[in-house]
């Protein structure tokens, strides 16, 4: 039977076309808006690492006075100082200070032109927390990273360019006029967003093509490309500014489970109370330990224009709904004479329910249909309205195809559940007394 009214439901689209056009035009449209909209949503409010998000934490401590806080939050950074201490305390699982740099990678061939790469500082621990995935090799060694080495990790678009696609590990690549010992090649890895620096790329940016050991980067005196604030000036040269009161550095610690966060914490408060001790701080120990979600919650990654569009779209879904509402009725309720015949000749109210909301089905899977080639058209468009960098994060894939369609239809039957009944209401004697 549902295959008989799916063909019911087929022939009715072609018996008033103009009425029909407009119903699937509003369900297109309005379904369109929406999964554009969720689209950008969906890929700005991911959960970059699911698998660990809950045992990764973002580190905070205030070594600012009170008065030069924001609302008593201690900074979403820290100082030289303290990042050493934490990683010389080692009270993690894992642990790693960060922070963005700016090299230039210098081809081995003198005729191509030096490569800029989104590059960062950190510790070999990282690449663990993280779940980075490698191609060749590896990371680099808690050894190498106290001996300063001059060691790197690449990712596969760098690798691609210098070594053709090569296995590169145990090569050298010249950075900044230094050789450094490739140890590994990352295969494809672009957390969206950026979790562990969403302070400095505001949650998204290109991927990242190259990594040193913050203790090398340090002893090269490599300046941060991200932000570096300070509450008080520094004195001249890079040994008075790395050990002021400046926050330039994310740190980041692995704790597994919630006894280890809390023992971190208790850890992190003595340690600020030690400060205050030592005269270092002259106020109460202010700490914070934000897991992933919690992180990119604080630093308000998710831009506000893309929940405003959210919700206007859904808005704009729903006047469409109500105006296929009043196109079903009046396209029902044409239909009068022909349920009265159907009902004296003996069909069930059931059926007519089921008649007349699997044409609203067919109405809305059409409807799905534009909203699909919409929705493809919107995605590509996305530029117009965001940033590139969360533009290029908008993709029609598999599951929003899907959804878009399930969308349509399951809106379309809810608007057709008041026409349907209206319509299985009609009382057969009127019908055939008048005709």
């Amino acid at each position: 039977m549902f295959a008989y009214y799916f063909q019911l439901g087929l022939r009715s689209l072609r018996r008033n076309p103009l009425l029909t056009a407009l119903m699937v035009m509003a369900i297109g449209f309005g379904v369109a808006a929406s999964m554009i909209t969720y689209s950008v949503f969906r890929a700005t409010s991911n959960n970059p690492i699911p698998q660990k998000s809950d045992q990764l934490y973002a580190v905070q401590i205030a070594n600012w006075k009170p008065e030069d806080l924001d609302h008593g939050e201690p900074p979403s950074a820290i100082n030289y100082t303290d990042a050493i201490a934490f990683m010389q305390a080692h009270k993690a699982k894992r642990q790693t200070a960060l922070y963005p740099i700016a090299p230039s990678v210098i081809p081995a061939d003198a005729s191509r032109l030096p490569i800029e790469e989104n590059s960062y500082a950190w510790y070999g621990d990282a690449f663990a927390m993280f779940d980075v995935p490698f191609l060749y090799g590896g990371p680099w060694t808690q050894a190498q990273d106290d001996a300063r080495a001059a060691v790197v990790v690449i990712g596969k678009k760098l690798n691609d360019k210098l070594f053709n696609g090569a296995n590169s590990v145990g090569r050298t690549i010249n950075i900044d006029g230094h050789d450094y010992r490739i140890t590994g090649v990352i295969d494809e890895w672009d957390p969206q967003p950026l979790f562990f620096d969403p302070v400095n790329t505001g949650g998204f940016g290109d991927p990242i093509g190259l990594f040193i050991p913050f203790t090398r980067a340090v002893d090269l005196q490599m300046p941060s490309a991200g932000n570096n604030n300070c509450n008080d000036t520094p004195g001249p040269g890079w040994d008075n500014w790395l050990h002021s009161e400046c926050i330039w550095i994310e740190y980041w610690a692995e704790l597994p489970t919630t006894a280890d966060a809390q023992a971190y914490k208790r850890w992190l408060t003595g340690y600020a109370a030690e400060q205050q001790r030592a005269g270092r701080f002259k106020w109460a120990p202010n700490v914070r330990l934000r897991n992933v979600t919690e992180w990119l919650d604080f630093n308000k990654v998710v831009p506000p224009e893309s929940k405003i569009s959210l919700l206007v779209s859904l808005g704009f879904l729903l006047i469409c709904l109500v105006n296929t509402i009043g196109l079903l009725l009046a396209k029902f309720m044409r239909r009068a004479p022909e349920i009265g015949v159907r009902r004296a000749l003996g069909a069930s109210r059931r059926e007519i329910y089921t008649q007349f909301l699997m044409e609203a089905g067919t109405v809305g899977l059409t409807g799905g249909a534009l909203g699909l080639l919409l929705t493809g058209l919107g995605v590509l468009g996305v530029g117009w309205v965001f940033d590139e960098q969360i533009a290029r994060l908008a993709t029609l894939d598999v599951k929003l195809v899907v959804l878009t369609l399930v969308v349509a239809v399951l809106a379309t039957l809810l608007a057709a559940f008041y026409p349907t009944w209206r319509a299985a209401q009609v009382q057969p004697a009127w019908q055939l007394k008048s005709n």
